[in-house]
């Protein structure tokens, strides 16, 4: 047997791009001739597209190679966000897909596997898809985006880092190559994030990477029923169990949570019990809560346009390298909130057993990093006074066997076009059947959900005794929706005398308190004011 047919492999691979004249350093006008060179027809290839990060050059580049050259590719990467990673199988270059998310190109993506032109092999989480590049999927070539590199091959991924680790080291150390999208070629770079001898090329792209600000979310677009909701998680889950370690995921409702810290939090007497350290993005709804003294530490997944220079000025808070920018890095992020005391995020379904997914009939999003954040870090060993609470509601004892991480749905009962999110059966069972997949598509699965949070109250169902009573507690707050209405009075009323329901009323809180006066910032503005001016939004949140 030969154990060098990987390393002989990529030798062969290296020549072919000497042969056509091509060094460490390649012209953007040379990017195709080296994709030519270096690919091969079904191999497994990484073109990295991140939460936000996305090497956007060289894949609009590759979607145009002739398929006759280069065809039948496996990309493995976690999130399609930009066409051009679907014109790739469109244009006949590239068949199977392992991903983690698509967002705003779910619906296109479903309509592609409908087709037949996409062959999915499995919707990750983040975790899940970088574990399995060190198994079963290695990139045989992987593309990185990155702010500068060096004339050697040095590479500085600068604040988003995102996902670059584990691509890099996955492929760089099985013989792969990678080829680097840098928006600069500098003499030195400020930090070496991925050193010359890991790298094969260096493309100067003629334009700096596309990033998507995805945490980024205008204060004036929050409405009143998100702040009612975000007063109840306060009162009814962040107080009580005294969150301290915490994952906050996209969406106004979180923004929500994050600008009436300083606020209502605080006249409650919040501050320094909760919300002390988390795994989240460099959010700007973040920058007045942290200026007044809430959070001691973020490890984020990745950066957030604009917040450069804030971030580079609270390090203290965030974590920086000695170039003085943040050090993101989405693995060790999500790893982090793994085994945080809570998660809280939304979704587009909820069915009545508290299974929630964001794969629907018309799109078919992804699920990111949610899985991961959002379920029962069963391999945890290390207590903490919320993870030792959550365990004794669900067993009724007062010296559980183990502990129980606190997994929170936060959605309004109806979603835009007045869609329910709440429905007797997931769409992922449909989609299953439809696409023939071996699992429905079913992002957080509910027996990891403890507590699901509407504009009508919270369903807690720790101390729901058996699926009957889980599926009247979350009727009890799917609203107006069909849900709702099939809702038993007598068991919910039952199920609100044990706190396994609890409206506004039963916790304290006054609706009508519920107004925009109690964000601590109401626009974008507001937030630059904050931080000092530091905070330097992208264009399309600028309205002055």
């Amino acid at each position: 047997m030969s154990w060098g047919t990987l390393a002989d492999d990529k030798a062969a691979r290296l020549d072919e791009a000497a042969r056509n004249g091509l060094g460490k350093i390649v012209a953007a006008d040379q990017t195709e001739m080296l994709l030519v060179s270096v690919l091969r027809p079904h191999d497994r290839i990484c073109i990295e597209g991140n939460n936000q990060k996305h090497a956007d050059f060289i894949s609009e580049v590759l979607s145009d190679v002739d398929p006759e050259v280069i065809h039948d590719l496996h990309v493995v990467q976690s999130n399609l966000a930009l066409p051009q990673h679907l014109d790739l199988f469109e244009h006949g270059v590239a068949k199977r897909l392992d991903f983690c998310y698509a967002g705003p190109q779910g619906i296109r993506m479903a309509q592609l596997i409908e087709d037949g032109v996409i062959e999915i092999g499995a919707i990750h989480t983040y975790l899940e898809l970088y574990a399995r590049y060190f198994v079963d999927l290695t990139p045989r070539v992987s593309v990185v985006a990155v702010e500068a590199a060096d004339r050697e091959g040095n590479l500085y991924t600068g604040p988003n880092t995102e996902d670059t680790p584990p691509i890099v080291e996955a492929t760089a150390f099985k013989s792969g190559i990678v080829i680097a999208q840098a928006n600069r070629i500098v003499d030195r770079v400020p930090r070496v994030d991925v050193p010359a001898d890991w790298t094969d090329f260096v493309v100067e792209a003629p334009r700096p990477h596309y990033i998507e600000p995805i945490f980024t979310r205008d204060p004036a677009a929050i409405t009143e029923i998100q702040i009612l909701m975000a007063m109840m998680v306060i009162r009814g889950i962040y107080e009580p169990y005294g969150i301290q370690r915490l994952n906050h995921g996209i969406g106004f409702g979180t923004a929500a949570i994050e600008l009436i810290l300083p606020t209502y939090a605080r006249d409650l007497g919040l501050l320094g019990k909760i919300c002390n350290y988390m795994s989240v993005n460099p959010c700007p709804t973040l920058i007045p809560a942290l200026e007044s003294g809430f959070i001691t530490s973020i490890h984020s997944a990745g950066s957030e346009l604009g917040m450069e220079d804030y971030v580079a000025a609270r390090s203290d808070v965030f974590f920086c390298g000695p170039d003085g920018s943040l050090r993101s890095n989405r693995a060790f992020c999500q790893l982090a909130g793994h085994f945080s005391d809570l998660f809280i995020g939304s979704t587009l379904q909820i069915d009545t057993a508290g299974n929630s997914s964001t794969a629907t009939s018309d799109r078919i999003t992804g699920f990111g990093g949610a899985p991961n954040f959002g379920c029962d870090s069963r391999a945890r060993r290390h207590a903490s006074d919320p993870f030792l609470q959550a365990a004794r509601e669900e067993t009724g004892q007062e010296s559980p066997q183990r502990g129980r991480k606190l997994v929170v749905q936060l959605v309004e009962t109806f979603r835009e076009g007045g869609q329910p999110v709440f429905t007797e059966r997931l769409d992922a069972w449909d989609i299953q059947k439809r696409f023939g997949m071996d699992l429905p598509p079913i992002m957080i699965h509910g027996d990891d959900v403890t507590h699901i949070v509407t504009e009508e109250g919270i369903a807690n169902l720790l101390l729901c005794r058996g699926p009957d009573e889980r599926e009247q507690a979350i009727r009890a707050v799917a609203g107006y929706t069909e849900v709702g209405r099939r809702r038993d009075p007598k068991r919910v009323a039952d199920l609100r005398r044990r706190g396994a329901v609890r409206y506004p009323s039963d916790i304290g809180i006054d609706t009508r308190l519920a107004s925009r006066s109690l964000l601590a910032a109401r626009s974008v503005r507001d937030l630059v004011r904050w931080s000092g001016g530091l905070y330097d939004p992208p264009a399309r949140f600028r309205n002055w």
